[in-house]
């Protein structure tokens, strides 16, 4: 609900404070009394898109404030919470307009964009009259209103579930398909590939292991032809042997020389011994370079064979059995993938045959409800003078979607055997007034917590008309808060809560003001409203029939 409204520095307004209250709040004032500027005011701090030049001239910004009470539950709650806005009880909106067009607004004294206000105006306010193209003359809202009235929020849940599966699974086979095209596209690439890599077999770290081995026989060859004339040169026909004969020499006159070979004697003995340990540590290492010369060249064919492979797929040789995995799982996955497809495809029209029930069951129930709304709006057509006009809702075949297969539209015919067509294409002001009206009597048993505001919707009617569309009002107004702007002394008599726009001239600048009425007052006015400038006292006690009810 509406508290209150804080308006300064708006066009002919200079301060003005509102305070509103539930059931229905009646502003009446002569034309151009500034009554239009306060659903401007209010739409500016709801972020509505509206009038560019709103700031009072001289001052240096306009200023706007409105309060509403948020019950538990109300919609808006949400809005603040997905916002990471303060919530509360109470929601204060305030928003600022400078003479070059910046706009800055605040909810709950937190700053906030201009769409998170238009998202809460959703929420809090509904603006119907002869130019409201947000409300009810909205073709594309009048869908979620039959639902609403219908109460067929079960069967739309069902069915946007359906829908959400139906696209997972179109989705799934969309992917399926896709990577299988993509595969099959290079089928004959990836079979030669694994045939590589099967007879290949390149194994983790084998490229090392390769190249020390290689490096190893290509080293021996180096050194092993003069490690074997090194060894040749300390055996029998070399070293060792000329050794052999001097200590044989030298041991047959040993006994003639007085003892002075003795040493000599024993050091060739030494030397023979460590001649032979030299020997065979020569010996051992010829063993060691020993290799087959068939062994180095399969060395070096299967390393250059994995480098080669590794090249080819612009890998190290260490990422090759993994590149070889790779290459096996997508073989594999284009070697399943029709089997893969074909049960993707059979959950994918499961999915579409559901999500056809649910929505079809949708469609059912619809039609019904379109007949029971039909009814209810011609119901309170008869009252308002419009007994002989026709009003029809159309469901048409719309593209699926998470919401059904149908779209809803709000006709009218005027007359018996005149053609049908949108309300604010047929029906003229006051008849689109008192459908607008007729209407949203139907539909307001489905609003929650949102004040409506009526724009001068019943222009154009008078007399019993009048007073029809003044009982309806008061009638939404019991269920909450109705705002409405009129010229009617009947729809005025209505109100529960009644105030006067009026111009006033100060000092060669006008001003809009706007002034509560008590009894007395309220008599005044609505007599204003139905003598004109004289106010007689046989309008006085007109007036004070009308408010006698």
């Amino acid at each position: 609900m509406l508290r209150a409204l804080d308006i300064r520095d708006m066009l002919i307004i200079d301060r003005l404070e509102l305070a509103f209250q539930p059931g229905l709040n009646v502003l009446t004032g002569e034309t151009g009394a500034g009554k239009s500027i306060l659903l401007d005011s209010l739409g500016f701090v709801l972020g509505w898109r509206g009038r560019a030049e709103l700031v009072r001239q001289g001052a240096e910004q306009g200023e706007v404030a409105a309060v509403f009470d948020l019950p538990a539950g109300h919609a808006a709650h949400a809005i603040l919470q997905e916002a990471g806005l303060p919530g509360g009880d109470e929601l204060i909106l305030r928003r600022i307009n400078r003479p070059d067009g910046r706009k800055t607004a605040w909810v709950n004294d937190r700053r906030c964009s201009g769409d998170v206000l238009r998202a809460l105006s959703e929420t809090l306010v509904e603006l119907h009259g002869q130019h409201d193209d947000r409300g009810l003359l909205d073709p594309r809202g009048h869908r979620d209103m039959l639902d609403a009235f219908g109460g067929l929020e079960p069967a739309r849940l069902e069915t946007r579930s359906a829908w959400q599966e139906l696209s997972r699974a179109q989705r799934h086979v969309d992917a399926t398909r896709a990577a299988l095209e993509a595969i099959r596209a290079e089928e004959e690439f990836l079979r030669h590939a694994v045939a590589e890599f099967d007879t290949l077999d390149p194994q983790a770290g084998e490229d090392a292991e390769l190249d020390t081995r290689r490096r190893r026989m290509q080293g021996a060859a180096r050194i092993r032809e003069d490690v074997a004339r090194a060894l040749g040169l300390l055996g029998t026909d070399g070293a060792e042997g000329a050794m052999a004969d001097a200590l044989r020499w030298l041991d047959g006159v040993a006994d003639q020389a007085d003892g002075t070979l003795e040493a000599p004697l024993a050091a060739l003995s030494r030397a023979m011994v460590e001649l032979g340990e030299a020997q065979s540590g020569v010996d051992a290492s010829l063993e060691t370079l020993d290799f087959d010369e068939h062994e180095l060249l399969n060395t070096e064919e299967r390393l250059f064979a994995l480098r080669a492979l590794a090249r080819k797929h612009d890998c190290p040789p260490d990422g090759l059995p993994g590149v070889g995995v790779a290459l096996r799982d997508r073989l594999a996955t284009l070697d399943a993938g029709d089997a893969d497809l074909a049960q993707q495809e059979a959950a994918l029209s499961a999915a579409r045959v559901a999500y056809d029930t649910a929505a079809d069951r949708l469609t059912a129930q619809r039609a019904a409800a379109a007949g029971r709304l039909d009814a209810a709006v011609m119901a309170e057509l008869a009252p308002l003078r419009m007994e002989r006009a026709e009003f029809r809702t159309i469901l048409d075949a719309a593209e699926p979607g998470p919401d059904g297969k149908d779209m809803a539209t709000f006709t009218v015919a005027t007359n018996p055997g005149a053609p049908a067509g949108a309300l604010n294409k047929i029906a003229s002001g006051g008849e689109l007034s008192r459908f607008l009206l007729a209407l949203k009597v139907c539909l307001s048993a489905r609003d929650g917590g949102v004040t409506m505001i009526f724009d001068e919707i019943d222009r154009g009617v008078g007399g019993a008309t009048a007073d029809a569309v003044g009982r309806r009002l008061a009638g939404l107004a019991e269920q909450g808060q109705v705002l409405v702007v009129t010229h009617s002394p009947q729809v005025a008599a209505r109100g529960a809560h009644h105030w006067r726009v009026e111009k006033q001239v100060s000092n060669g600048t006008t001003l809009s003001r706007v002034v509560a009425l008590a009894r007395d007052a309220r008599v005044d006015e609505i007599a204003r409203m139905l003598a004109g400038d004289t106010v007689t006292q046989e309008a006085r006690a007109a007036a004070g029939a009308l408010l006698a009810g």
